[in-house]
């Protein structure tokens, strides 16, 4: 597996624009990922009240911006690590709404959980209709 690389690509408009691009190859493992800030209603508005404070290290090497009344993703919602065979695993961080793999269901309820990861698997972060959608891949080194 060292001669490929993993990759998160979006596969719906919110992934992509959290993202802020169509592949993202993940340069430093673990990879974590999370909620961007903590959002709530303000005078009738989705407000952000609450960022990550400018000198504290990030806790995410991605951000994804969830605007949704009801949140889908926790601010320390998984990551993506190698295992000890040279493969890749989810993990969930103690999530409140977990993580479908494929057809597998991962963590919610804060109890976190992991599994295998596979060239091509479907990963919807959040509820089963989150519309935080990835394909994880692994992609030749250029």
């Amino acid at each position: 597996m060292p001669d490929r690389i993993p990759v998160l690509e979006p596969l719906s408009p919110e992934a992509r624009e959290s993202m802020g691009r169509d592949r993202l190859e993940l340069d430093r493992l673990p990879f974590r990922v999370g909620r961007e800030s903590r959002l709530g209603i303000v005078k009738g508005a989705l407000k952000v009240l609450e960022r990550r404070k400018l000198k504290a290290p990030p806790n995410n090497d991605l951000y994804l911006i969830d605007e949704r009344s009801v949140l889908n993703i926790s601010r320390e919602h998984f990551q993506i690590e190698q295992n000890g065979s040279g493969g890749y695993e989810l993990v969930d961080r103690g999530s409140a709404c977990g993580i479908s793999v494929g057809n597998q269901r991962i963590g919610g309820d804060d109890r976190g959980g992991h599994c295998p990861l596979e060239d091509g698997n479907v990963v919807v972060v959040g509820m089963p209709d989150s519309p935080y959608v990835f394909k994880f891949r692994l992609v030749p080194k250029d």
